[in-house]
């Protein structure tokens, strides 16, 4: 029979950046154990229902399916997220989102929004630090608003709640002091949509028109209705967009405009202050 630590040795995932990682991750899941528990029992024997599970799993993902849906969560901030295919995989950039979003605005009550919620992955984490705002996470997809309250309700955040919405559609009449977003900001002809994970991620999460900003537009152009004077918007969007994204928010009336990097260098997001004359 085989042990941990020789399915290990002989998993070959050649196309993923973290062949080790995503191996370890694939068999812990098999077992119904942490991955710690890999190094500290590399000669278990894996019966046969754990052998057969941990090859289905490898073997879907030698076929490209993203780790984070073959195990059904993925980490974002300090939450585990239930995931599915049907929404966007959180990622390590969209934190610098939350980062910012924390540091705007003072710890006291505050209305927030988060459109395109997906997993519910910003709304939670905002929730999850500033127990005294109330945010609200809307999405146009009805299972991904089902997934969010799910993993809402897991983590036990009375602060937060999530509502069936294209974008402003079902919020007339609302008003915030800060609406983050991570919407679809991907050209419709980027080449990077045939590759790695994104093959398997849902298109109406990732594009956006010819040049990956007409959601974006959408945004800027109507959040000022929705927003309490001086309120913030903030927008994760492409490496390359930055420039645009703030010509955007300037001629939409935003002062304050800025972009922020993430790790990479990369200018990720950009946010602008709405005040009424």
């Amino acid at each position: 029979m085989a042990t941990i630590q020789s399915l290990l040795n002989a998993s070959a995932l050649p196309d993923s950046p973290t062949p080790r990682l995503d191996a370890e991750l694939l068999l812990a899941y098999a077992l119904g154990k942490p991955r710690s528990y890999l190094h500290t029992w590399p000669e278990r024997e894996l019966e046969v229902e754990q052998l057969e599970r941990f090859q289905t799993a490898l073997a879907r993902r030698q076929a490209g399916e993203p780790v984070a849906y073959i195990l059904g969560q993925q980490g974002f901030w300090s939450l585990e997220l239930e995931v599915a295919p049907h929404t966007l995989i959180p990622r390590p950039d969209t934190e610098l989102l939350v980062e910012t979003a924390l540091a705007l605005l003072p710890t006291t009550p505050a209305a927030v929004l988060d459109l395109g919620t997906g997993t519910g992955a910003i709304a939670l984490a905002l929730a999850s630090e500033r127990p005294v705002w109330q945010v609200t996470g809307v999405d146009r997809i009805p299972d991904a608003v089902a997934l969010a309250e799910r993993n809402r309700a897991r983590l036990k955040l009375g602060n937060c709640a999530f509502a069936l919405s294209h974008w402003f559609s079902a919020l007339a009449g609302q008003r915030y002091q800060l609406i983050v977003s991570n919407p679809p900001y991907i050209s419709a002809d980027d080449r990077h949509l045939a590759e790695g994970d994104v093959r398997f991620e849902p298109s109406s999460a990732l594009v956006a028109g010819p040049d990956g900003l007409d959601d974006i537009r959408l945004i800027i152009q109507q959040a000022p209705d929705y927003l309490e004077p001086g309120g913030w918007l903030l927008l994760e969007h492409g490496f390359d967009q930055a420039a645009a994204v703030r010509e955007l928010l300037g001629a939409r009336g935003f002062s304050a405009v800025e972009s922020r990097r993430d790790l990479g260098g990369h200018e990720r997001i950009s946010l602008g202050r709405f005040h009424y004359e």
